[in-house]
């Protein structure tokens, strides 16, 4: 039996994403250290991304709002995974990441990542 390859439907993410996206980035700020203090640290990752509206029928107004967006990020040279309190710039919008989805059903492999923006 043939395994499936998840290595090539990150290639094919990657393709429409980089075709149809366009250019972001992922901040994520790290606080600072608990015994020394001092600032955050704002760290940003380049990405190419795609914002989208989500589908009216998801949309509850409390777990979704109309201001939300679904980001899919290209998982290729993407130093970090986006995670709950990063924050995601888009077409000149910040967004802070509601919720996140790696897409990574091998375990090894991070297709795509899919998160729930909604605007600062």
């Amino acid at each position: 039996m043939a395994t499936f390859d998840y290595a090539e439907m990150q290639a094919v993410a990657d393709e429409l994403i980089t075709e149809f996206g366009q250019a972001g980035t992922v901040t994520r700020i790290t606080p600072p250290d608990p015994v020394e203090g001092g600032e955050p640290t704002e760290t940003a990752h380049p990405a190419t991304l795609v914002p989208m509206t989500y589908d009216q029928r998801y949309i509850d107004g409390t777990n979704i709002t109309t201001a939300d967006r679904q980001i899919y990020i290209s998982s290729v040279g993407l130093a970090i995974e986006p995670t709950v309190g990063d924050i995601i710039t888009a077409g000149g919008k910040t967004f802070h990441v509601i919720a996140g989805d790696p897409n990574n059903y091998d375990r090894v492999t991070n297709v795509v990542f899919i998160v729930q923006g909604r605007i600062a």
